[in-house]
């Protein structure tokens, strides 16, 4: 596949901070708000309004894939009318009608999966009650089930950085297979392993792909995303 889109998914700490990544990035990001950092539905559709009044291209996020936030996640999206929504597998479908009901065709909804440790093999089971479950099923299960009902794209998380390479790959190829065009690998992604998941990634056919790195990024002392690291980031999005 030649010329993929790739795009990040970062964190911000405010809409300052998400203006400057956006402009870091040359527009090649989603800057992620996560539902479960605020206490209530409202305080989050306020906070993604104001980033979208500063032109900032917003992914409405669960928090760490907490599956007890999907509905909030839903709540918000539909309010806000995102660029991209993450959610649990089970609720992608439903969190899709219901942007489509009100006349955001333009989000982008991800469904999660979970490496299983075996390439070839994914948990589904990620909503709050099949949690727990731990359910596995083939990479090509997953992703016909979400290609049946028109999901976007396959959040793969936590990756463990360059850990399950093997997986992603797996995961990729039935993705390509069942024409999802987009692709997210998701956790322990830094500057430094990007490089080799955006690699495995086009290798396998992906034609449009989001790494998220959240934390590594991050200030501790400041909580802001360093516009350094976004912009040494953005180098692997051309």
């Amino acid at each position: 596949m030649s010329n993929p889109i790739i795009k990040l998914n970062v964190l911000a700490k405010n809409a300052d901070n998400a203006k400057q990544i956006v402009d870091a990035a040359e527009g090649n990001v989603y800057v992620g708000l996560l539902v479960k950092n605020f206490p209530t539905v409202e305080a989050a559709v306020e906070a993604v309004r104001e980033f979208q009044q500063a032109d900032v291209p917003v992914s409405v996020g669960l928090g760490a894939g907490d599956p007890a936030m999907w509905k909030k996640v839903v709540d918000v999206a539909v309010q806000t009318k995102p660029a991209h929504v993450n959610q649990v597998f089970p609720a992608a479908g439903y969190t899709l009608g219901a942007l489509q009901h009100v006349g955001s065709e333009h989000s982008i909804v991800n469904a999660l999966i979970t490496p299983s440790g075996t390439p070839g093999k994914v948990i589904i089971t990620t909503g709050p009650t099949s949690e727990p479950l731990k359910e596995t099923v083939s990479c090509d299960a997953a992703a016909a089930m979400l290609a049946e009902i028109g999901v976007h794209s396959v959040k793969f998380y936590p990756i463990g950085g360059t850990d399950h390479l093997d997986e992603v790959a797996a995961m990729v190829k039935a993705a390509v297979k069942h024409k999802i065009k987009i692709f997210e690998p998701t956790g322990g992604i830094d500057i430094h392993t990007i490089g080799k998941v955006i690699e495995v990634c086009v290798d396998n056919g992906a034609d449009y792909i989001i790494p998220h790195i959240y934390t590594s990024i991050i200030d501790k002392a400041t909580g802001l995303t360093r516009i350094e690291d976004v912009r040494e980031l953005a180098r692997f999005c051309k």
